[in-house]
């Protein structure tokens, strides 16, 4: 069975896995897999630019988005005469047997069929299976320039599935890994107002309900950072010797830099 695996850290947003979808496959017609894409309106590989934070402590995700070549595909449920899966796990709308069927746009939640006014066809991405027939990768991992978008057989990748995870529900599964996503962060900086300098290596504690989850050290810049968090309650307590221990409350919704600790000499 073939997986794509994606790594977030591995990825510097240069959205060339959405241009060379593009490439393949505007105005060039794969038949029996796909007919051409149309110049405009559809991604079958759409990057996600996502920032998180606020000035200055700010970072920004880059998540490529595909079909998710589901294992228990609701478009097939809805088309089962018009979209099938292959033996390598990719889900095919062929073009001809699923023509006129815009309703098969509605049927995927996620968004990944796009409807093809021109010629009257929902469309997605097919895993660029001409290639793969052919031995060779899909164009989108071909082209991408730091290996953050892989292609090849589940076994190859058992290792890194194993700390991937899916977009799906888990009700559909799928065929597309993602790797290292950042999630949400907490940030802040340390400093004394005294002479007006940061502090460095003030110790910083991360609680909830049930106690102290994480410990930083303030950096050269007083920085602290708390990374791949979920959303929630949480405690912030900044500890450093000669000074007032201080602590914030903070309600995580979306990433936030909260601020900075005006620490107070004990």
């Amino acid at each position: 069975m073939k997986v794509f695996i994606f790594d977030s850290a591995k990825c510097n947003g240069c959205y060339g896995c959405q241009l060379a979808c593009k490439d393949e496959h505007v105005d060039n017609d794969w038949s029996p897999i796909a007919l051409p894409q149309p110049d405009t309106g559809h991604f079958w590989c759409k990057m996600n630019e996502t920032t998180h934070g606020q000035t200055p402590k700010v970072r920004v995700e880059y998540k490529p988005t595909f079909c998710n070549h589901c294992d228990n595909a609701p478009c097939i449920a809805a088309a089962p005469d018009a979209v099938y899966k292959r033996e390598d796990g990719l889900v095919i709308v062929d073009p001809e047997k699923a023509k006129g069927n815009k309703a098969l746009v509605d049927a995927c939640p996620y968004g990944a069929i796009y409807w093809n006014e021109e010629l009257s066809v929902p469309q997605k991405c097919t895993g660029c299976v001409h290639l793969v027939d052919e031995g060779m990768l899909p164009h989108c991992v071909d082209l991408c320039a730091t290996g953050a978008l892989r292609f090849g057989e589940e076994e190859e990748f058992a290792d890194e599935i194993a700390d991937a995870e899916l977009l799906t529900d888990a009700a559909h599964g799928g065929r597309i890994y993602y790797k290292n996503l950042p999630k949400l962060f907490i940030s802040g900086d340390v400093w004394d107002p005294e002479p007006d300098e940061i502090i460095q290596g003030a110790t910083v504690s991360l609680s909830d309900d049930f106690g102290v989850l994480a410990t930083a050290t303030t950096d050269g810049f007083g920085d602290f950072w708390f990374k791949k968090l979920d959303s929630g309650s949480y405690v912030v307590t900044v500890e450093a010797d000669g000074f007032v221990t201080q602590t914030k409350e903070v309600d995580l919704v979306k990433s936030l830099n909260v601020g900075d600790f005006a620490m107070k000499r004990a």
